[in-house]
């Protein structure tokens, strides 16, 4: 790995092009190459067509395109150009973007071609001064004619490690969707310190079914990616076959949850198979126990849960040579300083209690974009990020989240987390996966009600309450328990509690 002190995420991929240059950088699923040379030769003239259409150091630039070789090599162009980069989530309507892209004020914007009209309407409404397309291949559109006749070089703009390099916003569940902004050093020393933690080098090979408007793709899976000097399998999206087709080829792969439940429903995933891979890493979402238990008894290999969001890149990590213990996220990366507080009063809480997490660090964002308010209620005065998780710390010192902050019910005055009542469910033969939400309660001002998705026709609720008996206190059991084909997620695979508390809030009602 060649790096620089406290460098910049382009000085990153800059020092892997001028070392290893026909070192392969994409890998098609066909087996097809993109060199780093060729990567930095092809950003480079996308970089030329961004400034051609007036982008500008420090300006906006805003994604929203199918995931294709060419769409992520628009972040390597917009690091050359100086611009912040702003990926928005491919399911976004015309309604939702003109939120994101009236706030963020960007100078451009790069769509999908079928999205052209409606979005060039839209920009020309809210004053966004230029627009580009591209296609779904990554091969046609505006943006790449603009970019074919471009020069093979650019001048890359000053950075500095405190240049704002992207723009990010929260999912907006609750409230207004806030941008979180991220510097070139959150960014760059986040990849470095995984790089060592992953034990990454160059002879690995990622393979990359993750979209690219998300950090777990963009930022952590290509951002590591390039601070090794190593190369992606780069996969449109997460399709089984594919991944047990490719994995012979690959050594890592990221995923969320539901990679690991699909691989294990997979007849051609097997111990076998599984072998060549060095490492297996979930986030995202949290990582059953169940699943966690059944992966490493199929493989022989336990998979590293790491912990992150959106606001900090990643927190914490199982460790890489000793115990990947299930249900756990491990322990803070090196560098970064996780405390367990009462959110009321951010008192420090004694091992093993249950409170917010907060978080410092070189990995922490810069803050809000234009709200400097909200910014300055989410840190401690000395420095915390109150991240709005729930979690413990336990005997052994592995961090264990139990929810968040929003998620927590309280029934009968008793607080109540989800995650420790999905836990017991999921245990429960026939029971697939489960999600615990809180619903108004005339009596209890809150009731616990257990959403499961089941494998069993004869599973009924009596059934789940005998099961828990046991196993939890008894204000913490389920009121009710609805069944569901499947629960509902989000493009990471988080289930979207808030959906299901709109779908279910009248349940107690009179």
């Amino acid at each position: 790995m060649v790096a620089t002190p406290n460098p910049d995420m382009f000085s990153l991929f800059l020092s892997q092009c001028g070392a290893t240059p026909q070192a392969p950088f994409l890998i098609a699923a066909d087996g097809a190459v993109l060199t780093y040379e060729a990567a930095l030769r092809r950003s480079a003239q996308l970089a030329n067509a961004f400034r051609a259409q007036g982008v500008q150091p420090g300006d906006c630039i805003a994604i929203q395109v199918e995931k294709s070789q060419t769409a992520l090599l628009t972040w390597l162009a917009a690091l050359q150009a100086g611009a912040v980069y702003l990926p928005l989530n491919t399911g976004y309507t015309t309604g939702e973007l003109r939120y994101f892209l009236g706030d963020a004020q960007p100078s451009l914007l790069l769509c999908r071609a079928e999205d052209e009209a409606p979005l060039a309407a839209l920009c020309a409404e809210i004053g966004v001064p230029a627009l580009l397309t591209l296609d779904s291949e990554g091969t046609g559109g505006m943006l790449v004619a603009a970019a074919a006749d471009q020069p093979e070089t650019f001048e890359r703009a000053p950075l500095t490690p405190d240049t704002l390099a992207a723009i990010l916003y929260t999912s907006g569940t609750t409230g207004r969707s806030k941008g979180a902004m991220l510097s070139h050093a959150n960014l760059a020393s986040n990849a470095l310190t995984l790089v060592d933690h992953w034990r990454f080098t160059t002879d690995d090979r990622l393979l990359h079914a993750l979209p690219i408007f998300h950090t777990h793709g963009l930022f952590v899976a290509t951002n590591v990616t390039i601070a090794a000097g190593s190369a992606m399998i780069f996969l449109p999206k997460f399709d089984a076959d594919a991944l047990v087709r490719l994995m012979g080829q690959a050594s890592v792969l990221m995923g969320v949850p539901t990679f690991y439940t699909r691989l294990l429903a997979h007849p051609g995933f097997t111990r076998e198979l599984a072998s060549g891979m060095r490492l297996f890493i979930s986030g995202s979402a949290p990582l059953s126990a169940e699943t966690h238990k059944e992966f490493s008894a199929l493989t022989g290999q336990a998979i590293l849960e790491r912990y992150g969001m959106t606001e900090t890149n990643m927190n914490t990590s199982n460790p890489y040579d000793a115990a990947r213990k299930p249900g756990s996220v491990g322990f803070p990366l090196p560098g970064v300083a996780l405390r367990i507080a009462d959110q009321a009063t951010g008192t420090i809480l004694p091992q093993g209690e249950i409170g917010g997490i907060e978080v410092r660090g070189p990995n922490v964002f810069m803050g809000y974009w234009q709200m400097p308010e909200k910014t300055a209620q989410e840190f401690r005065a000395d420095g915390f990020f109150i991240t709005g998780d729930m979690g413990r710390i336990d005997e052994e010192g592995y961090v264990h989240i139990v929810g968040r902050a929003k998620d927590v019910i309280i029934a009968g005055g008793f607080n109540i987390y989800p995650a420790e009542v999905e836990a017991a469910l999921d245990e429960i033969p026939g029971i697939a996966e489960s999600a615990v939400i809180g619903v108004p309660h005339t009596d209890l001002g809150e009731a616990v009600v257990a959403v499961v998705k089941s494998t069993d026709a004869a599973l009924d609720q009596d059934a789940i309450a005998v099961a828990l008996k046991d196993r939890l206190a008894r204000f913490k059991a389920p009121r009710a328990v609805i069944f569901v084909d499947e629960l509902p997620r989000n493009t990471m695979g988080k289930v979207q509690k808030n959906v299901l508390r709109e779908a279910h809030g009248g349940l107690f009602r009179d």
